[in-house]
C-alpha cells in the first residue's frame, strides 16, 4: 500500500544564520535561527530572518563558510552568513 501524501509527515529542519558587520547593524542582530520546511534558499532566509528588508546589492552569502549564490539551497543543519561587501585600498 502506498502511503497518501497527505499522511506524510513534515519534518521540520533548522538552521543558523549570522549577519556580519554593516549587515548587524542594518538587521538589529547578529544571529538568528530558523525552522524550516523543505525548498528554502539563501535569498528566502534573509527575507524571512531580516523583517522582508531588501537584501543590499552586493551581499555576500555563504552556507557553511563556502560563498554561494542566493539562489542556492539550503539544508537542515546548515549555517548560512551575509556579510557586507568587502572593499579595500
Amino acid at each position: 500500500m502506498t502511503p497518501s501524501p497527505l499522511n506524510a509527515k513534515i519534518i521540520p529542519m533548522s538552521i543558523n544564520v549570522q549577519f556580519f558587520a554593516s549587515l548587524r547593524e542594518l538587521i538589529g542582530k547578529q544571529q538568528s535561527s530558523m525552522d524550516y520546511s523543505d525548498g528554502l534558499d539563501v535569498s528566502a532566509v534573509w527575507q524571512q530572518t531580516s523583517n522582508n528588508a531588501d537584501m543590499p546589492d552586493n551581499t555576500l552569502c555563504a552556507i557553511n563558510m563556502e560563498y554561494v549564490k542566493a539562489d542556492a539551497p539550503v539544508s537542515d543543519g546548515d549555517e548560512v552568513a551575509f556579510f557586507p561587501p568587502v572593499t579595500g585600498g
